[in-house]
């Protein structure tokens, strides 16, 4: 069952995962097979709002795996075009900033991270106190 181990009905995961991919809560009722109201009634529970959202992250971070998988394709694929004398002029330019801009988030991240990190070592330092 979805959720914290919560019970639901199979009308209620099989809602859930027609969230997930359906465009709206109408087109989702309809995968589903019940009514408008009764989806909403639903999201209004706190138990299902609650294995909804869980749904939700375990679905962008399969989602954030694939993108991560295919970064270092893609990088390439950007490498190449940024080099290629043959290539236009506005695909390379674009190709270096993006590799440039890309890269420049990244190390950012990378310093928040850190940062972050070591704000947590202190904060418990001081909280153990």
């Amino acid at each position: 069952m979805i959720g914290h181990g919560e019970k639901f009905s199979r009308k209620q995961e099989a809602a859930i995962i027609a969230l997930l991919n359906a465009p709206t809560i109408v087109e989702a009722s309809k995968l589903v097979r019940v009514g408008e109201a009764t989806l909403w009634r639903w999201l209004q529970d706190e138990k299902f709002q609650q294995a909804y959202q869980e749904a939700k992250r375990k679905a962008l971070s399969v989602a954030i795996g694939t993108l991560q998988q295919a970064s270092g394709k893609a990088v390439e694929t950007l490498r190449s075009i940024a080099i290629d004398a043959n290539a236009p002029c506005s695909a390379r330019v674009s190709a270096a900033r993006t590799i440039i801009e890309v890269g420049l988030k990244a190390k950012e991240t990378e310093e928040l991270e850190r940062r972050l990190t070591e704000l947590e070592k202190i904060y418990e330092r001081g909280a153990k106190k």
